[in-house]
């Protein structure tokens, strides 16, 4: 019975965690580039965009479809910046909890 409360208080600790966790996600903001630097994305912890940066030479009409690839990519370096964070982050808070693989927490 003394190992059950144990897990119990172990399950509380990361609830609190992971409501942190959550909380922090809300800051974190990474950003993501392609194109040698030309195109950087801004997202946030949760993956939201909060701004794209285009370098003032691929503004011209006949580079309208390689500015859009690059959108495209320096969103997908961000969104794998951001996972790498969340995974980052998630075994700070599961630390010393066995978790089952592929489990889920959010």
């Amino acid at each position: 019975m003394k190992d059950l409360m144990g897990m119990m208080k172990q399950v509380k600790d990361m609830q609190e965690r992971m409501q942190r966790l959550q909380e922090e996600l809300a800051t974190i903001e990474v950003t993501g580039t392609a194109g040698g630097g030309l195109v950087s994305v801004t997202l946030t912890g949760k993956g939201d965009m909060k701004g794209v940066r285009i370098d003032p030479s691929l503004l011209k009409p006949e580079e309208a479809e390689i500015v859009e690839d690059l959108i495209v990519a320096a969103t997908a370096d961000a969104k794998v910046k951001v996972d790498q964070r969340l995974q980052e982050k998630m075994a700070e808070v599961t630390g010393g909890l066995p978790l089952p693989p592929g489990m889920k927490l959010f």
